[in-house]
């Protein structure tokens, strides 16, 4: 036993050491990702605090205000449309039942007047602009911004007319694909590999468990951007469904497992932007870019641009 302790613990010793070198120096062994686009201030469904989410008045206010990139959920409709919406199922957005997949895009109901913003419980949004957005207005409209779209179901159809949207508007640089599901990301992927993607769900976990091993400097990573939580936000603006996630011990070790500047320091050094959601409070944005995060993901555009203006001026 102690002959295999004086082996053991100095190749343990080395590997630790030199591990923590590499995660402060990864440009060593890795190339640092170039992308056309680096984005700071980011617009979640399009700014939903300050205008109805996802209408092209959100887009276009979010613009106004100095946003670099805009956030999006997309569907399809019966006809074959692809849709911005965050819901497959209209009931929380528009009071109808029913889903875009049953309906042609004529007949999509209306949103609601006043549509409460998911992640700030108690506060709501208004605008004169009800109808729900075609991703190729949005295209469009903004030729040059940025667009993360996430897929939430796994429709192959829906992800073919997304790539193809994406090709025609020659936007394979600046469209992200983002997927919680890594079986959809896989078929995102597959569909349209020029595209940068996201960290899926199960593709984060594994990033947290190359972290904590030290393994992390040594592999390769095709993602461009990690878009998580904020997990701070949970129980005081966001309320989620899952009852594990109300609970605050929960919560606390989330955030001490997942919240490590250290790996967000050396993802950015390999040229991998971290954005942090949904963060509508200043102490949130600055708990947020303190954390590492290289950009934030807000409701309110607005908020988010005076809070960048005013630190900017204080630098």
């Amino acid at each position: 036993m102690s002959s295999f302790l004086y082996f053991a613990l100095p190749v343990l010793g080395g590997y630790t050491l030199t591990s923590l070198y590499l995660l402060k120096n990864p440009h060593l062994l890795h190339r640092k990702k170039r992308t056309a686009f680096y984005c700071t201030h980011i617009s979640h469904r399009g700014g939903c605090g300050e205008k109805i989410e996802s209408t092209m008045e959100a887009f276009t206010h979010a613009v106004e205000q100095g946003t670099q990139m805009l956030e999006l959920d997309c569907h399809l409709t019966r006809d074959g449309h692809v849709v911005v919406s965050h819901d497959e199922n209209l009931l929380r957005q528009t009071g109808h039942d029913v889903t875009i997949s049953s309906l042609d895009l004529q007949d999509l109901p209306l949103y609601k007047e006043r549509l409460e913003v998911t992640f700030y419980t108690g506060h709501y949004s208004s605008g004169a602009d009800r109808k729900f957005s075609l991703l190729e207005d949005v295209f469009k409209k903004f030729p040059e911004m940025p667009v993360s779209i996430e897929i939430k179901e796994n429709n192959k159809q829906l992800i073919e007319k997304v790539s193809d949207l994406v090709r025609h508007y020659k936007r394979e640089e600046i469209t992200v694909w983002a997927s919680v599901n890594s079986r959809i990301m896989k078929e995102c992927q597959r569909m349209n590999s020029s595209m940068p993607y996201s960290f899926s769900l199960n593709r984060g976990l594994q990033l947290l468990l190359l972290f904590y091993s030290g393994l992390l400097p040594f592999v390769p990573l095709g993602e461009s951007l990690l878009q998580f939580y904020l997990p701070r936000i949970f129980n005081r603006t966001f309320i989620p469904e899952k009852r594990i996630l109300r609970n605050r011990l929960v919560v606390s070790l989330i955030e001490k497992i997942t919240m490590r500047k250290s790996l967000f320091k050396h993802l950015a050094a390999r040229g991998i932007q971290v954005h942090l959601f949904v963060c509508n409070e200043d102490e949130d944005i600055k708990a947020a870019f303190d954390i590492g995060a290289t950009g934030v993901m807000s409701d309110y555009p607005a908020v988010l641009s005076r809070y960048l203006c005013r630190h900017r001026s204080q630098d």
